[in-house]
């Protein structure tokens, strides 16, 4: 089965439920995890997430997520070396009209490379790199 990307945006909408995308991750996910694929995530991606909930005062939750993703046979999660930021800091110069964060260029630049076409992802930018979002 083709692995999915997990981006920090779906990881959110998940987990909060003030998050504008929290109906729609939950109507998805329930779905989605009973034939659920190889998820595939990025160091950035962690790091985003537990900071995301532990810069809201939600330390519990951001150990919580950060844990389940840590544990998870289900997902790889791909240490940002050296090698691949500099792979992505050459595409984001190169992609000086769009406004996609560093970490956003790091798992096209991953995705690309391990022929991954769908994300988790509620984030225009996967859209715009030519991947397809779920939901």
């Amino acid at each position: 089965m083709t692995p999915v990307f997990l981006d920090t945006g779906y990881l959110i909408a998940l987990e909060a439920s003030d998050d504008e995308n929290h109906r729609a991750a939950l109507r998805h996910w329930q779905t989605f995890r009973r034939k659920l694929p190889p998820l595939v995530t990025t160091s950035l991606v962690l790091s985003e997430t537990v900071t995301f909930f532990n810069s809201r005062g939600q330390h519990a939750k951001a150990v919580e997520v950060g844990n389940r993703l840590l544990e998870s046979p289900s997902v790889t999660l791909v240490q940002v070396d050296d090698a691949l930021l500099q792979r992505d800091w050459e595409y984001f110069q190169k992609h000086g009209d769009k406004s996609f964060s560093l970490t956003d260029g790091v798992s096209f630049v991953l995705m690309k490379e391990r022929g991954i076409n769908r994300a988790l992802a509620f984030d225009k930018h996967f859209a715009q790199a030519g991947f397809t979002k779920l939901p």
